[in-house]
């Protein structure tokens, strides 16, 4: 997968780290040439010096059709420009992005950023679990955005193995709709299927309850 990180400090930098040990491709645009030079050392990849709220510097730093922005810097406005210029302009399929102001994500999401992150501490929770961060990636939506399919992964600490669909609670318009396991290719679950570590979670759900549902499979 072709992934930009926008910004950011300390997240970013587990983020990044995550994503290069997965093998995606990432392109990293920063505007502080210190922490620049400090994560082409840390992460062996090439850093791109600039405000990622620019539109000159998004293109110098050829993101065309990536499949992913991430936009991790401090300034909200500087994240929802970054955002809309990368899905209008350089057709990015897909922009996440944090706030600072809570007030902020619905209109955020009314303007077309796909997941928005409103706490500095779901933030950190969120890129603590790798796998959550690179299940935000891994979504889908349809209907005009009324319905959500997201892919999550099992790891093998997550509260919900071992447990039936019957004993775990998500929140209400959501379906678990298909499982898929390393054993056999597909299973269609029902409330006694058991979850296993491994499994890879095909979960419908409505833009309101994506990131409850990720909460509650992810919780360890």
């Amino acid at each position: 997968m072709r992934i930009v990180v926008a910004g950011g400090r300390t997240q970013a930098d587990f983020l990044i780290g995550t994503l290069v040990k997965k093998k995606h491709k990432i392109i990293v645009i920063n505007d502080d040439l210190q922490y620049c030079d400090y994560l082409a050392s840390t992460h062996k990849i090439p850093i791109v010096h600039g405000d990622p709220s620019k539109y000159f510097v998004l293109e110098e730093a050829g993101i065309k059709d990536y499949d992913v922005v991430i936009a991790l810097t401090h300034r909200d406005a500087d994240n929802l420009a970054i955002c809309q210029y990368a899905k209008r302009c350089f057709g990015v399929k897909k922009v996440i992005c944090t706030v600072a102001n809570p007030k902020n994500a619905e209109l955020f999401k009314e303007l077309g950023v796909n997941t928005v992150i409103s706490s500095t501490h779901m933030v950190a929770q969120y890129i603590a679990q790798a796998t959550t961060v690179e299940n935000l990636i891994k979504t889908m939506s349809i209907e005009d955005e009324k319905v959500i399919i997201s892919e999550l992964l099992v790891e093998p600490n997550y509260a919900c193995v071992g447990k039936t669909l019957m004993n775990i609670t998500l929140p209400p318009n959501t379906i678990i709709g298909c499982i898929i396991r390393k054993s056999s290719d597909m299973i269609v679950p029902n409330g006694n299927t058991e979850i296993k570590s491994g499994d890879k979670l095909l979960v419908i759900a409505s833009p309101e309850t994506q990131e409850k549902v990720i909460a509650a499979i992810a919780k360890q």
